[in-house]
């Protein structure tokens, strides 16, 4: 079982990424749920076996770890704030452009074009 969740990890890992370097901003906010999904079912996959409660008092050695269980409420907070400032910055953009996709900055292709030097 811990195998097939390192590999569902894995798979969530890389379509995340594969959408977060898309050019639309709704594909880029869908690739970081993923990957904030990817980052949970990870600390599912590391905590092991499911254990005792820990905190039953019985005895410590069949105990279950806390510490994956904070770390994954941790990383659903971190990604609900992360998607929620990048959905406010989206619909922003959307409307005021009235599209999504991220265009290139043309200082950024002056540069490019320029070898990288910056003139002062």
């Amino acid at each position: 079982m811990i195998v097939g969740l390192a590999v569902l990890a894995g798979l969530l890992f890389a379509v995340g990424t594969h959408l977060v370097l898309q050019r639309m901003l709704s594909r880029i906010l869908i690739g970081l749920a993923v990957l904030g999904h990817a980052a949970n079912v990870a600390l599912l996959a590391s905590s092991g076996r499911a254990g005792a409660p820990p905190l039953d008092g019985v005895g410590a050695d069949a105990a279950a770890d806390p510490l994956p269980q904070a770390l994954m409420l941790t990383a659903i907070v971190i990604t609900f704030g992360v998607l929620a400032f990048l959905a406010a910055l989206a619909y922003r953009s959307w409307a005021l452009t009235g599209s999504d996709r991220v265009e290139d900055d043309v200082e950024d292709r002056r540069i490019a074009a320029s070898g990288g030097e910056v003139e002062a």
